[in-house]
C-alpha cells in the first residue's frame, strides 16, 4: 500500500508539472497580448505586466478587417464540417468493424494507405480548381478537410469493435432490426466517447485550417476564416516594418502598430474558441482515446 501511494504521489507530481507546462504558456501568451507594445519590447514577457493595454486588439478589430464576419466564416466552417464529418467516419468505421463486409480487408487496406501515401498538394490543387472548379468559393475551405481522415476513421473502428459488444448486435438482428436501425438504436448511443472525440478533431482541425483559404481563396477575401485574417494581417504588419526604409514616413506609421503584442493578440483571438469548448468535451475525449486505442 505504501508503494502504491508513493507512485500516486509521484504520478500526480509529474501530472501536475506536465498541466502547467501546457497552461502556463498560454497564460503568458494572453498577459502578453494585453501588455503595452513598448513595455513588451522593453521588458520581455511577463506574466504580470508593469503596464496594461488593450490597443492590439483595438488594433486588430479597428483596422478595417472584419474579425467578426471571418469569425462567423469559421464558426460555419467548423460546424458543417464537423457534422458531416463525424457523419461519413461513423458510417464508414461502422461498416468495416463488420467482420463479414464484402470486401472488408481491401476498404481497410485502401484507408491505411492513405495514411502513408497521398498524391501531394499540386495534384491536388489541379483536381480542386481544374475539375471541381472550387476555387474561390466556400467548398474549398470545406472540401478538402471533409474527405475524412484515416486516423479518425481506425480509432473510431477501433472504439466499434473493442467497445460495442457483438451480443447486443446479435440480439438486436435477432429481433429483426434491420442494419440502418442496429446502427442508429444502438451503435450511435453506445458511441458518444469516441463521437465526441472524432468531432473535436475534425473541429479544431477545421477551426485552425488557413491552408486551403491560402491556397484556394485569393480573390474572395469575404470567405477568409479568422484563420486566414490573421494570417494576412500578420503579413502585411511584417511587409511594412521590412519596407520602412523606402516608404515615406513609415517609421511614424509604424510606431502605431503594436508588433509584439499583436502577434500575442491574434494567437490569443484564434485560440480562445477551442479553449473555451475543451472542457465541455474533455470527459468523453478522454474516455474515446482511451477505449478507441485498445485494439485495432
Amino acid at each position: 500500500m505504501k508503494d502504491e501511494k508513493r507512485f500516486q504521489i509521484f504520478a500526480h507530481i509529474v501530472l501536475i508539472i506536465l498541466s502547467l507546462l501546457a497552461i502556463l504558456p498560454m497564460i503568458l501568451m494572453v498577459m502578453s497580448s494585453f501588455t503595452d507594445n513598448d513595455v513588451l519590447i522593453a521588458e520581455g514577457y511577463k506574466f504580470i505586466p508593469s503596464k496594461f493595454s488593450a490597443y492590439a486588439y483595438e488594433y486588430i478589430f479597428n483596422t478595417g478587417n472584419s474579425v467578426i464576419r471571418a469569425y462567423g466564416v469559421s464558426v460555419v466552417l467548423t460546424t458543417v464540417g464537423t457534422a458531416l464529418s463525424l457523419a461519413i467516419t461513423t458510417m464508414l468505421a461502422y461498416a468495416i468493424s463488420i467482420k463479414d463486409l464484402p470486401g472488408r480487408k481491401w476498404i481497410t487496406f485502401a484507408i491505411v494507405f492513405s495514411m502513408l501515401f497521398n498524391g501531394g498538394l499540386v495534384p491536388t490543387y489541379m483536381v480542386y480548381t481544374n475539375i471541381f472548379n472550387l476555387k474561390n468559393t466556400f467548398l474549398a475551405l470545406l472540401l478538402p478537410g471533409l474527405l475524412m481522415n484515416a486516423f479518425n476513421i481506425m480509432l473510431m473502428k477501433s472504439y466499434f469493435v473493442s467497445s460495442i459488444p457483438g451480443e447486443i448486435l446479435d440480439a438486436a438482428y435477432i429481433d429483426g432490426a434491420s442494419e440502418t436501425m442496429t446502427f442508429f438504436k444502438i451503435v450511435i448511443p453506445l458511441s458518444k466517447p469516441i463521437m465526441a472525440t472524432v468531432a473535436l478533431f475534425a473541429g479544431i482541425g477545421y477551426w485552425n485550417d488557413w491552408m486551403n483559404g491560402y491556397i484556394y481563396i485569393t480573390k474572395r477575401t469575404e470567405l477568409y476564416s479568422v484563420q486566414n485574417l490573421l494570417n494576412r494581417m500578420m503579413q502585411n504588419i511584417q511587409f511594412l516594418s521590412q519596407s520602412s526604409s523606402n516608404v515615406q514616413n513609415a517609421n511614424s506609421g509604424l510606431s502605431a502598430i503594436p508588433l509584439a503584442s499583436v502577434r500575442m493578440a491574434m494567437a490569443t483571438v484564434g485560440i480562445l474558441p477551442i479553449i473555451v469548448m475543451y472542457p465541455f468535451v474533455q470527459k468523453y475525449f478522454v474516455k474515446g482515446i482511451t477505449l478507441g486505442g485498445v485494439k485495432g
